[in-house]
């Protein structure tokens, strides 16, 4: 697979498929290439674009280069735009799209946005996840640093400890210290209503009918916060989004 190199030297692998303008996708949380719903996605819209998917840094095979700032993601982002011919559509999902949200507001080169369910949501223990999430790195405890991020988001216990045992647990404590780099990118739940009154671009950002309350209201949040978007609720989709549903929508809001 190809790989391109940011401005502070980190790698960043990525694919590239199909034929037509340029669209990059961008991953949420725990996901990669390999580990997560971008290739799927990818295969429905190569007909008509030529999509760009990649590792985000620290997962699958990119690198890292620390100190993290929400900015150097920003910058790899915008080198594989720049790999992609200088302009691109952005898609982006969960805290992908927060990422997004960031890079459409602060450079050119991102010509439509479609962010799906931006995790801003302000609640009051938020403070007390990115404290023990650090507390939990910073000590080397990966996998219990995965485990406080699926409680965080709303899994049952029962749930996380069957995963533990799973052949996937190691390679999600492999990239658990990029769940650190999604919580300071989401800025601590709260709407980033001075980067999104920035965006002057066709904007679209979509939420799942069967999604829980919190993530279905942070859309509408975000959707109003961006003077040029538009929301749509996708009957019978939640949080983790079927490819085949949300494939034909994001080729209708791109063409």
């Amino acid at each position: 697979m190809p790989t391109l190199t940011s401005p502070d030297g980190t790698v960043i692998g990525y694919e590239r498929s199909g034929d037509g303008p340029a669209l990059v996708l961008v991953d949420g949380a725990m996901c990669h290439r390999a580990a997560g719903p971008m290739r799927p996605l990818a295969a429905l819209l190569s007909s008509s674009f030529t999509v760009h998917a990649y590792d985000r840094r620290g997962r699958g095979e990119s690198t890292d280069t620390p100190p993290y700032a929400p900015e150097r993601e920003i910058e790899d982002l915008r080198a594989l735009i720049a790999e992609a011919g200088g302009e691109a559509y952005v898609y982006g999902i969960s805290s992908g799209a927060a990422l997004a949200l960031r890079a459409a507001a602060t450079g050119p080169g991102i010509t439509r946005l479609a962010l799906y369910e931006p995790p801003y949501i302000d609640d009051p223990g938020n403070g007390a996840y990115t404290a023990r999430l650090r507390e939990l790195l910073a000590a080397g405890m990966r996998g219990e640093a995965v485990a406080l991020f699926m409680a965080h988001v709303g899994m049952p216990a029962q749930a996380i400890d069957g995963m533990r045992g799973q052949p996937m647990w190691a390679a999600l404590e492999a990239i658990a210290p990029t769940l650190a780099y999604d919580d300071e990118l989401l800025g601590g739940g709260r709407v980033p209503h001075d980067l999104a009154s920035a965006i002057t671009i066709p904007a679209l950002v979509l939420s799942g009918g069967e999604s829980p309350n919190g993530l279905q209201g942070a859309a509408e949040a975000t959707s109003d916060a961006i003077p040029t978007a538009e929301h749509r609720s996708l009957d019978g989709q939640t949080h983790d989004v079927q490819p085949d549903a949300l494939a034909p929508v994001l080729a209708a809001f791109f063409a």
